[in-house]
């Protein structure tokens, strides 16, 4: 099992509205890299999702619902070629205790080089388990 993190602008599509959906199909990547990381997720991954825009924090978890495979939406583009796209589905598991922050992952020396602090735009990023673990850990350890 990989564990994951999936960026989403919550003004487009919030933790709250995946909660709601119980289940909804991940789409809208285009970044090369972020497609090469969603081609790797597989069924029973986990995920972190993290909220852009003002908030910039983890939120929740999800797990994957299905392997990663070709946007059904946008098999076919421009003469005929087939898309790149690719979606993951997956569902809520729970959210975090306490949302942990952009600034207190920056400020963590164990995340110095997690592509969240290194390549602030890519949306799909693999999460060790030491970040992982330490994302957990700050989520806990900001309770009361």
């Amino acid at each position: 099992m990989n564990r994951w993190l999936f960026k989403t602008d919550p003004e487009t599509y919030s933790w709250d509205d995946l909660v709601k959906a119980k289940r909804d199909v991940w789409d809208g990547v285009a970044n090369p890299l972020a497609l090469k990381h969603l081609r790797q997720v597989k069924k029973g991954d986990e995920i972190l999702i993290y909220h852009t825009g003002e908030e910039k924090a983890v939120i929740g978890i999800a797990k994957a619902l299905s392997n990663g495979y070709p946007d059904p939406k946008n098999q076919a583009g421009a003469k005929g070629v087939k898309s790149k796209s690719v979606v993951v589905d997956l569902a809520s598991v729970r959210a975090l205790t306490h949302h942990v922050r952009l600034s207190e992952i920056k400020a963590n020396k164990i995340f110095s080089t997690w592509e969240l602090v290194r390549m602030s735009r890519l949306s799909v990023m693999p999460a060790t388990e030491a970040y992982w673990s330490e994302v957990l850990h700050l989520s806990r350890s900001l309770c009361c």
